[in-house]
């Protein structure tokens, strides 16, 4: 049985951290927020919503006095600074977004050493700690594809035939919250995937026929594609996830959408399952 009563979510109106405190709210949980603009949050009333930054850690200090738990995003810059303020404030457990680049499989790179720098600071924090640890988000089409497709009806994405495992953001949220508010999972990092390999072309596709719109591909060169993602993609990371795109064409990815039916009792959502839950911001606006 769980001992945790509050919870300080940071990055609470991100694609994962939107859903982790809906699920929280469900669950009984006292739900706290940071977010920079409580203003434009548009969470639930039942939460307690705090300006701050985890980039400015002093501003972090009155959401955390008093929670036992933590949801934490990955910002490595101060996330010692955190950790020292988490274990003052008296957190136990915490969560880590992670990233499946974080895994010992995976070579040095900026994104794994990104991750890795949390992981490491919380792991030496003194609590009970679990990394999640998601491939790649489905809701990352959105920012890529969703205004081309909306106004044009096209995506326009580099290396087509690359590969992606794409995980639903509330599956991510589901193992979140199992790990903070069940006993067993301490210690553990959790590689979660979506349960299909498909293609980009293949996910387009998807997206074509739950929203019933014939849609159209143009293949972008590495450039243009650097361009058209640097505004969503940090600097460090950016070559990074265009370098993985390019290697995963033809590459024989591994599927991990068995921990969240483990650690949640129910099957991972097929990417189809996430268009039809955002099948509107494929749609034309009217």
């Amino acid at each position: 049985m769980s001992t945790i009563t509050t919870v300080l979510v940071t990055g609470a109106t991100g694609s994962v951290g939107r859903h982790v405190v809906d699920r929280l709210l469900a669950r009984g949980v006292t739900v706290r927020a940071l977010t920079r603009d409580p203003a434009r949050a548009r969470l639930p009333e039942a939460v307690e919503v705090f300006a701050g930054d985890l980039t400015r850690p002093d501003t972090v200090r009155p959401a955390v006095e008093g929670a036992d738990g933590l949801y934490l995003f990955p910002v490595p810059e101060t996330v010692e600074e955190i950790v020292r303020i988490a274990e003052k404030a008296g957190v136990r457990r915490v969560a880590v977004l992670s990233s499946l680049t974080a895994g010992d499989e995976v070579e040095a790179n900026a994104t794994k050493d990104h991750h890795r720098a949390v992981e490491r600071a919380v792991e030496a924090g003194g609590f009970e700690w679990t990394h999640v640890r998601p491939g790649e988000f489905a809701g990352n089409v959105l920012w890529r594809w969703g205004p081309a497709i909306r106004a044009e009806g096209v995506a326009r994405a580099p290396y087509g035939e690359s590969r992606r495992v794409p995980v639903h953001e509330d599956d991510i949220a589901a193992v979140a919250v199992a790990a903070l508010l069940e006993d067993g999972h301490a210690g553990k990092a959790y590689e979660i995937t979506g349960p299909q390999v498909l293609t980009q072309i293949e996910q387009l596709r998807i997206i074509s026929e739950v929203t019933g719109r014939e849609l159209g591909f143009v293949e972008l060169t590495h450039e243009q594609a650097r361009e058209l993602m640097s505004p969503h993609v940090p600097a460090d990371l950016l070559e990074g996830v265009l370098g993985y795109m390019r290697e995963s064409v033809g590459a024989d990815l591994k599927v991990h959408a068995d921990t969240i039916e483990r650690v949640t009792g129910r099957p991972a959502r097929t990417f189809a399952e996430w268009v039809a839950d955002h099948a509107d911001a494929f749609r034309p606006e009217s």
